[in-house]
């Protein structure tokens, strides 16, 4: 108990310096990319470096959410190949501590960090990004520092448009000055015009101070005979003259409490509320619209039952209403009475029939009447459908912050049970591997989280299904890696993957026999010879009988034998197999030359039938496999013929040495008879 009490020590004291330093790193990272993305509304502005430090730390902590699942796969990615790279990890294993059980305590760690975050997305992020979203928009709104530049016009002062051609640094001064005051319109614009000048801010900072020295002032008067077509002006000469020009240069913070009401600043409470308050409101809003459209569609109808009225009334009442539109009593619709009841039946209106009985003023009044009636209940209509879509979006997007007061929770777990069990695997520490590893994991967790977060943002998928998107697709990859290290599955052997893509892609192998320096068993060259022409003759006889290519149908219903390939392939390897004991070295070399045959799936994608049928009718996918599938065909018979050829020159180069061993027996079997006689 002592020991493992020391590991988990030694695996504490290892993670946690590795994950103090990657937070910080992708914390740096991700608030230099704020700083990048919000630069143009800091530079030029003058501000006070404390309030530039306020908003970094304001903005750093608004971060965290993004920075800390990073860092938790990146410190357990490099904990963890650090221990596989020192053998660490194999002498833990070795003492019967399992890799579950050597992650135990970092589990209980993350998890409690994972409880942290909850808690810091519920009650420290809110007040962080209002604190920070405030003095973003404050610094938008203040006034850039005053720098006017040399011959052009400085158009950063609202309302005004300055030129200077030159100007002293020293002393101060500006020379060659004209002014454009454009702040009471184009109109009544006015136009300054002075030899030199000075500028300076007045003592609050608001307004700026031209003291301006020999020039001319034209001032348009259009406000004083606005009727007039001629535009009088006045122009005016003077050697000294004051112009103030407002200009808040201070920086004033907004008030917080508008940012507070947003749902960046809502604790879960807060966020559950406005959801409730918004849904009873578009439910209400809801019922209310659908009412209108009913009564506005059948306006006969109330809310439960048609409107009966009696026969008389009804009559008077169509003929009073047709009289005031001038309709006259061709309008008049009829009432009948079955059985004394006095309910009435509306009978349908011949339109064209009341229109053509109206003059053609009647026409256009009635036209216009229609016109104006449909306008306004489009533009009803609109508006209600607006409003309805802005509570709707302003609901969605309490929704998608009350659901991420957990997802970075999730997140802190998913990661360090993929960067864990990772570094277990690849069993590579430092920052070079675990890094190449990390980043890509984030960019495919980050794209699809942010994927997610759009569409449920925009109503195109539910909030809970945009926003769990990420979750769902990393859990079972957290799931199978842990699954994998655990029983020590070699999840990046690069032989195995090579292996895979020769097999699907057809990949040429190239083949290596040894020679052997000491044979024990000798071959028989009569039975290599008839082995080697048998195989020849196999192989001919395939491409005779697959000579012409098969048709788009022929080869996704039937393709080759998948029985022939495989019993070419393995009487091959077997005749190379018996021939590497030939002490022949010129036949043993000539083996090298058989090609490796392969039953590769392209030969027979019948095999599956389903797959064949679903390619076979899907022609996006069908005939680009189709075209692939006959070159790979026509690489398989001319590996084949490969074959043939190499069997008959093998052949060749054996014929003579067994003639010679041959006449060789013979020869001793004559003097062995001469001998005994």
């Amino acid at each position: 108990m002592r020991i493992i009490k020391r590991l988990y020590g030694f695996i504490l004291k290892s993670f946690l310096p590795l994950f103090a330093m990657t937070f910080f790193i992708v914390l740096f990272i991700v608030l230099m990319q704020f700083l990048w993305k919000y630069i143009d509304d800091l530079v030029g502005k003058g501000l006070e470096i404390s309030v530039i430090g306020e908003l970094f730390f304001y903005a750093a902590v608004s971060m965290v959410p993004m920075a800390l699942p990073l860092a938790i796969l990146l410190a357990s990615l490099m904990t963890f190949g650090n221990f596989g790279e020192k053998f660490e990890l194999t002498a833990m294993k070795a003492s019967g501590v399992s890799l579950l059980k050597a992650m135990s305590p970092l589990i209980v760690l993350i998890s409690g960090i994972a409880v942290g975050a909850f808690f810091f997305q519920n009650n420290i992020l809110p007040h962080a990004q209002v604190k920070m979203w405030t003095l973003l928009f404050s610094m938008r709104q203040k006034s850039p520092e005053l720098e006017i530049p040399e011959g052009v016009f400085y158009d950063q002062i609202p309302g005004y448009n300055l030129f200077v051609e030159g100007k002293n640094r020293d002393t101060g001064m500006l020379y060659k000055v004209m002014i454009y005051d454009v702040s009471k319109g184009g109109d009544n614009s006015t136009i300054l015009v002075a030899d030199s000048g000075r500028l300076a801010f007045t003592p609050d900072m608001r307004y700026l101070y031209l003291h301006l020295f020999q020039g001319e002032q034209f001032e348009n008067l259009r406000e004083q005979r606005s009727m007039d077509k001629n535009v009088p002006f006045r122009r005016e000469t003077f050697l000294d003259k004051e112009v103030l020009i407002p200009f808040d240069a201070n920086f004033n913070r907004l008030d917080e409490g508008g940012m507070r009401k947003q749902y960046v600043g809502k604790n879960m409470t807060e966020l559950k509320h406005t959801i409730d308050s918004i849904g009873l409101r578009l439910d209400s809003t809801g019922n209310v619209y659908a009412k209108d459209l009913r009564r506005q569609a059948f306006p006969f109808m109330n809310e439960d039952k048609p409107v009966r009225t009696s026969s008389s009334s009804q009559r008077s009442s169509n003929a009073s209403s047709v009289k005031e539109s001038g309709v006259g009593s061709k309008g008049e619709t009829a009432a009948n009475k079955k059985d004394g009841k006095s309910a009435t039946e509306y009978k349908a209106v011949n339109i064209d029939s009341l229109l053509l009985g109206l003059s053609s003023p009647q026409r256009g009044q009635v036209f216009d009447a229609a016109e104006s009636f449909s306008v306004r209940s489009y533009n009803e209509q609109q508006f209600k459908a607006l409003s309805v879509s802005d509570d709707k979006r302003t609901m969605r997007r309490h929704e998608i912050e009350l659901l991420k007061k957990f997802t970075l929770s999730v997140a802190c777990l998913i990661f360090f049970f993929i960067g864990a069990p990772l570094g277990a695997i690849i069993r590579k520490g430092g920052l070079g591997t675990p890094l190449v590893i990390s980043v890509l994991l984030f960019l495919v967790y980050y794209i699809i989280d942010n994927t997610g977060y759009k569409m449920a943002r925009d109503g195109h998928w539910e909030v809970w299904c945009g926003i769990w998107l990420s979750t769902f697709i990393l859990a079972p990859l957290g799931i199978y890696v842990t699954y994998k290290a655990m029983n020590d599955s070699a999840v990046f052997d690069a032989d195995r993957y090579k292996a895979f893509f020769r097999k699907i892609l057809g990949t040429k192998v190239d083949r290596s026999v040894a020679y052997k320096e000491v044979i024990i068993n000798d071959i028989s060259i009569d039975e290599a010879v008839e082995r080697l022409r048998s195989l020849g003759a196999r192989c001919r006889e395939f491409v005779e009988k697959y000579s012409r290519r098969l048709g788009y149908r022929q080869y996704w219903m039937k393709g080759y034998p998948a029985e022939d390939i495989v019993s070419l392939s393995a009487t091959l390897e077997e005749d190379v197999d018996y021939m590497t004991d030939c002490r022949n070295s010129m036949a043993v070399n000539k083996l090298m030359d058989f090609p490796v045959i392969r039953n590769l799936w392209l030969y027979h994608p019948s095999s599956s039938k389903v797959m064949g049928k679903i390619c076979y009718w899907f022609f996006p996918i069908g005939v680009p496999l189709y075209l692939i599938g006959l070159k790979a065909q026509k690489n398989l018979k001319d590996e084949l013929r490969q074959v043939s050829s190499v069997c008959g020159l093998i052949v060749d180069i054996l014929q003579p040495a067994a003639s010679e061993a041959n006449e060789a027996s013979e020869a001793n079997e004559i003097s062995k008879e001469t001998e005994h006689s």
